[in-house]
């Protein structure tokens, strides 16, 4: 299944242009890409920037944790990328094992760091927001750190836990403006992102660059409907997706037992699409909300499945309220909607809009009343859920289509080696350093 994560604006923003190369044509360029949050290629942002580093003449290692049901060997070479994996267990318990989680993924990104060898830059995906320490070690022997910023992780701390500004949102805050400090380029999501990079990491704006996520429409496409997956009703509804405390599966179940007992429609099945930490919770949410016959649950499924159950819904929904993060953030489900054509009802925040514009309808910020009348109106209009549908397919594959964001990447990272010769070769005396001009 494509995953979910937090995405934005399309510009390619950035002081070298999209022309520029990304040091592809000289010989040796070596590129390791650190991630903690999810397996590689599962996720998927990643995984099209390492086949456009490749594209481009880079020679591509990634660090990462192994999946629990793909993704677990300990190494492999896919399309020509090098995969190296380590065990790594998803905290539980609170800030402690959280600890215990990141102490363990810090060690072994160093240790396979060190076996990868010299690299000409470090390419380090948050969250979390400590993988500058290993970028760190590199950069003293010669690499380059790009920073891409998957999460605002004070944003994420605010919304996740409902703690407030405590000691530990200042110590995340703290370990971000280390990062930004240390980075020689920052990938930003979205425009708020790179707004944040600038005005709190104090970064100058050419040195910060907009990569958006884009589905990869050669791969996931549409394909006919399944009139048998609304299990008999005229009307399937789907929500693709993490199952997380900030991303608004609770609305979304809410909203749809105000669609049966306060406005009288029970044409719909509904679909849930996905895995994460609060799946069981809202199972039970369901149950509790007498919802039983009317939705399903299917984890994480294949993308091929996936598109089906896409293709046969008439509205998609994303249900993330309006918090820290959420209002500076656009979900992958978005744009994944967005190029099977579906029409789709969202809380009305910042960057939801600038991903979907006309392709959404937009309920007041948490409001699961409106959201639930939103669906209704979608679904009594076919015409308007077709237009919709098109103009989602046409921003996709135009204005936020992975081309304008494969052009960024690369201006990024030739940025961040302009005036640098490619790594030099590691022997059993030298400390791996690159010439410098």
């Amino acid at each position: 299944m494509l995953g979910d994560r937090t995405f934005g604006d399309a510009s390619s923003s950035g002081g070298a242009s999209s022309g520029d190369t990304a040091g592809g044509d000289r010989p040796g360029r070596r590129a390791l890409v650190l991630v903690e949050n999810l397996s590689v290629p599962f996720d998927r942002r990643v995984w099209q920037e390492c086949t456009t580093l490749r594209d481009a003449g880079w020679e591509v290692h990634v660090i990462c944790p192994r999946g629990t049901k793909r993704d677990t060997e300990p190494e492999a070479e896919i399309d020509g990328v090098r995969i190296h994996r380590y065990p790594l267990r998803a905290a539980t318990g609170g800030p402690a094992g959280y600890l215990r989680e990141y102490g363990s993924a810090l060690w072994h990104t160093f240790r396979l760091a060190r076996k990868v060898g010299p690299v000409d830059v470090v390419h380090a995906c948050n969250p979390p927001d400590l993988l500058f320490l290993p970028a760190l070690w590199l950069k003293r022997h010669g690499a380059r750190f790009v920073f891409d910023q998957h999460d605002l992780v004070p944003e994420l701390y605010l919304s996740r836990f409902d703690r407030g500004e405590d000691l530990l949102y200042r110590a995340v805050c703290a370990l971000e403006r280390l990062t930004y400090r240390a980075a020689d380029v920052v990938l930003a999501t979205n425009e708020s992102y790179r707004d944040v990079a600038v005005r709190r990491g104090g970064r100058r704006p050419e040195d910060v660059f907009v990569v958006r996520s884009a589905p990869d429409t050669d791969r996931f496409r549409p394909v006919p409907p399944e009139p048998e997956m609304k299990r008999g009703k005229p009307h399937l509804l789907c929500y693709l997706g993490v199952m997380g405390p900030q991303d608004g599966v609770d609305y979304a179940l809410r909203a749809l037992a105000k669609l049966r007992d306060d406005l009288g429609r029970t044409d719909w099945h509904a679909v849930f699409v996905g895995g994460g930490d609060t799946f069981e919770a809202m199972v039970e949410l369901s149950r509790r909300l007498g919802l039983t016959e009317h939705v399903q649950f299917t984890g994480r499924i294949p993308d091929a499945d996936l598109a089906r159950y896409l293709c046969t819904a008439d509205v998609c929904l994303s249900p993330d309220p309006r918090n820290p993060l959420n209002d500076l953030s656009t979900m992958n489900k978005v744009l994944e909607y967005m190029v099977m054509g579906r029409p789709i009802v969202s809380f009305d925040l910042r960057e939801a809009r600038v991903s979907a514009g006309d392709a959404a309808v937009y309920a007041p910020a948490n409001d699961e009343a409106q959201f639930a009348g939103l669906i209704t109106k979608l679904l009594d209009d076919p015409e308007q859920r077709a237009r919709m549908g098109e103009i989602g397919q046409e921003r996709i594959n135009g204005q936020l289509s992975w081309r304008n964001s494969q052009a960024s990447l690369l201006a990024a990272y030739a940025a961040a080696c302009r005036d640098d010769a490619p790594a030099a070769p590691v022997g059993p005396d030298r400390a791996p350093r690159r010439q410098r001009r």
